[in-house]
């Protein structure tokens, strides 16, 4: 009997975005709405929604076509408005990111100028077939996308 411990890799993201901080934290936040920035989502289902869509909450998002998968099921393992962390799992859907659980972080890049640096770690199977490098490059470049996209839509907001 062979018992082999799925392989996997992380990485993180950093993106400074030209906003102050209560506006990205705002639009990041919002777990009900990740099409708000997120290019790849078409739309959003809250399952189950814990304490108004806090910690414990389940949402079911449908992805853009032409992706290699049609949703996603992901659960709100913590959102901490003081320290602007969100934790977020992926628990089910028909894509190959298998165990995957990210961490954003946001903080302000300086009281002088209104920056805020936005860190997305996560940590993710290495699907079959595949190397941790491609899964890593693949990952993040959904994430330098999404963060970007969130850059625009904030210097949107404040003109």
């Amino acid at each position: 009997m062979e018992s082999s411990k799925q392989k996997q890799c992380h990485s993180s993201v950093v993106e400074t975005i030209e906003a102050p901080l209560p506006l990205v934290w705002s639009i990041l936040r919002q777990f009900d709405k990740p099409q708000a920035y997120q290019r790849f989502v078409k739309s959003c289902t809250m399952r189950s929604c814990e304490d108004r869509g806090g910690k414990g909450s389940v949402r079911e998002v449908t992805l853009v076509s032409g992706l290699p998968a049609d949703f996603s099921t992901e659960r709100l393992d913590e959102l901490d408005d003081e320290s602007h962390v969100m934790v977020v799992s992926i628990i089910g859907g028909n894509h190959r990111l298998a165990n995957y659980r990210s961490k954003t972080t946001v903080v302000a890049a300086s009281s002088l100028v209104e920056k805020t640096v936005v860190v997305e770690s996560y940590v993710v199977d290495v699907p079959e077939g595949n190397s941790e490098e491609d899964t890593i490059y693949f990952v993040d470049n959904i994430i330098r996308y999404n963060l970007s996209s969130l850059a625009k839509l904030t210097k949107e907001m404040m003109k």
